[in-house]
């Protein structure tokens, strides 16, 4: 039995590792397509009908391209970092239970990869790692722009990760868990953005930060940095940072929609496509925000992490609590 549950852990493995990836792949060419109705152009339409081989000739053309490493670089450091953003976000997708349990042969089937009992606190572990990719290939690329793209990483997450902890606590005070499972069956009755609003908000704009889009792009501000932290990448290691980014976006969207939305619950459709589809919301969101905001300066992020989110987040966390006294009592 242990070889069967084996060959499922692989089987499930390699269906959400591939979902993951060609859906990151193909939201490139959606926000491709979307940044140019926003902005009144056409966007790829190209490579296939509508522009839909776009991906796959992108992906062509990273490989043929020639992998550079400047001079007086940490060879080793520069040509693993990449590795390190794009390995953790697919690493999350592995707590994200994308459907109720199946029954198969008798068998109850969880629609998971690993349902962890701290699967929340294994989030937040590796979401605080993502910063390592960038850090470190901007100290290893010898180069002043990506060092300092690489040093407002570091900053930057120390900003948005206490808020985006905070905004937790009170989805684990209503599931009573911190499984991801758990979570989700807690929702049987309502959503919890129903009644943690405040929490969702504070997740969202945290979320935008994570994965470092405008308004919080700083670690990469083209106009500023040139391209930040990923200035001296090129070929199949800028790859990696550009699917790194895009898959992070996806596994943040899953994220909202299992701690905020209600995970794979819905009517009428299918588990999987309730689940992808409130997914799909944030990345679109964080087009949209592209499309629309200003880049913010770095000390009014620092403010505005520091300052209003985290004092927000506690005081939602105090009057949950006494909500939920109140109610027990």
């Amino acid at each position: 039995m242990w070889f069967l549950g084996f060959v499922l852990l692989l089987l499930k493995t390699a269906i959400v590792l591939t979902i993951l990836l060609g859906l990151a792949a193909y939201l490139i060419l959606v926000e491709r397509k979307l940044l140019g109705r926003f902005q009144i152009r056409f966007g790829p339409n190209r490579a296939g009908p509508f522009g839909i081989w776009q991906p796959i000739a992108d992906g062509i053309k990273m490989i043929l391209k020639e992998d550079t490493i400047p001079q007086g670089a940490d060879r080793v450091v520069f040509k693993y970092a990449p590795a390190v953003v794009a390995t953790v976000a697919i690493l999350i997708a592995a707590v994200i239970p994308f459907s109720r349990d199946a029954i198969l042969w008798g068998y109850d089937i969880p629609m998971v990869i690993s349902d962890l009992n701290v699967g929340l606190l294994y989030v937040l572990a590796l979401s605080s790692l993502s910063v390592y990719g960038v850090a470190l290939g901007g100290w290893a690329s010898n180069s002043k722009y990506s060092l300092l793209g690489g040093i407002r990483g570091a900053a930057q997450m120390v900003s948005y990760e206490l808020p985006l902890g905070l905004s937790l606590v009170p989805v684990v005070m209503l599931a009573g868990s911190f499984s991801l499972v758990d979570i989700v069956n807690a929702q049987a009755c309502y959503p919890f953005v129903v009644v943690q609003p405040i929490a969702f908000v504070i997740f969202l704009i945290a979320a935008v930060a994570e994965s470092k889009r405008l308004p919080f792009d700083l670690p990469e501000a083209e106009n500023e940095l040139n391209a930040g932290y990923h200035t001296e990448f090129s070929g199949m290691r800028f790859a990696l940072y550009f699917i790194g980014e895009y898959v992070h976006m996806m596994v943040l969207g899953a994220l909202v929609a299992v701690f905020f939305l209600g995970g794979w619950r819905g009517p009428w459709l299918p588990p999987v496509v309730w689940l992808v589809l409130k997914a799909l919301m944030v990345p679109f969101f964080l087009i949209w925000t592209r499309a629309t905001l200003p880049r913010l300066r770095y000390d009014q992020l620092m403010h505005f992490g520091w300052k209003l989110l985290i004092p927000i987040a506690l005081l939602n966390i105090l009057a949950t609590g006494a909500v939920m006294l109140w109610l027990r009592g």
